[in-house]
């Protein structure tokens, strides 16, 4: 028997219309608009910016003021009646505020790197050693927390006495080589994240206790150490307390103890000039706002990493 394989005639027959019905939804357009501004959304909006505005208004007051003739300065208006550029000029004549900010660079340094690391350390090994009263120990450091800084500020200066370091800038920073008990807690909980496997890998091809948190731990938490170093930094540069506990030498003053000695030398002259104070206030913000504006991204990703972690 023998089987016809001529090929078929070519269809006539005109193609099938789509079913638009199967068709997914667009996933742009004024449907998807009305859904995102929802009265949720717009409840979300209003918070957003009525918090927006409570955070920004501080700065853009101080801004103004710092702008502002001495007898317009506590008027309230965001905008200027008269224009006083000279406050600034003013500022560098109150005081050495070149030298005073590099002592603020160099002792913020300092704080963020000894902090930033020593508690690292720390972290890592109450996060990867498994010893007996591991959980007590830890306990107890983070039991560190509920002291007040009022009850070991005596202590700690007579340490510091004895040391001869009073009046030097090393208090200021050298503490934070013992760590953070905050800052251990917040990086181990970023240790106990990472695959334990990874350091039993390490460790089988010979790699030393000290070698798995150096390529290994801080790598894979770099995140929580730019938090850190960030915090630390913030932290250091407008502290007051200890400068004013430490220094007395002008040449040591860091700007925010600067700035305490411009206001007191007002206030023994009798006559306030707060222009010059709200401009010299200005000058020591604005480096903080300049990191924080060249770090938003790595700071940003280190929140969501921790909020991951948690």
């Amino acid at each position: 028997m023998s089987v016809d394989t001529k090929p078929l005639p070519p269809s006539t027959e005109p193609p099938a219309e789509p079913d638009l019905a199967a068709r997914p939804l667009p996933t742009s357009g004024p449907a998807r608009d009305r859904r995102r501004l929802g009265p949720g959304a717009v409840l979300r909006w209003l918070l957003l910016l009525v918090a927006t505005i409570a955070f920004t208004y501080p700065l853009i007051w101080l801004v103004s003021a710092s702008l502002k003739p001495k007898s317009q300065v506590f008027d309230n208006r965001l905008v200027p009646e008269t224009f006083q550029w000279s406050n600034f000029v003013q500022v560098w004549d109150a005081g050495p505020v070149l030298r005073w900010l590099f002592n603020s660079g160099v002792v913020s340094l300092m704080a963020a790197v000894a902090v930033t690391f020593s508690s690292a350390f720390v972290a890592f090994g109450f996060a990867y050693f498994r010893f007996r009263l591991r959980g007590p120990l830890f306990g107890l450091v983070l039991a560190t927390m509920m002291l007040p800084g009022a009850v070991t500020m005596i202590p700690v200066y007579l340490i510091w006495h004895q040391l001869g370091l009073i009046d030097t800038q090393v208090p200021l920073w050298a503490g934070n080589l013992f760590g953070s008990a905050f800052y251990i807690f917040l990086m181990r909980q970023f240790f106990l994240g990472i695959p334990r496997e990874l350091f039993e890998a390490a460790r089988i091809d010979g790699c030393s206790h000290l070698g798995l948190f150096r390529r290994i731990a801080l790598p894979l938490c770099r995140p929580a150490l730019i938090i850190v170093f960030i915090f630390e930094l913030q932290a250091s540069w407008s502290d007051l307390l200890k400068p004013l506990i430490y220094l007395q030498t002008e040449e040591y003053f860091t700007m925010p103890r600067g700035l305490k000695q411009i206001v007191d030398g007002f206030a023994l002259s009798g006559e306030y000039h707060w222009e010059i104070a709200m401009a010299a206030t200005l000058v020591a913000t604005l480096p903080m706002i300049v990191v924080f504006a060249f770090c938003q991204r790595y700071f940003l990703e280190g929140l969501a990493t921790t909020a991951r972690q948690g």
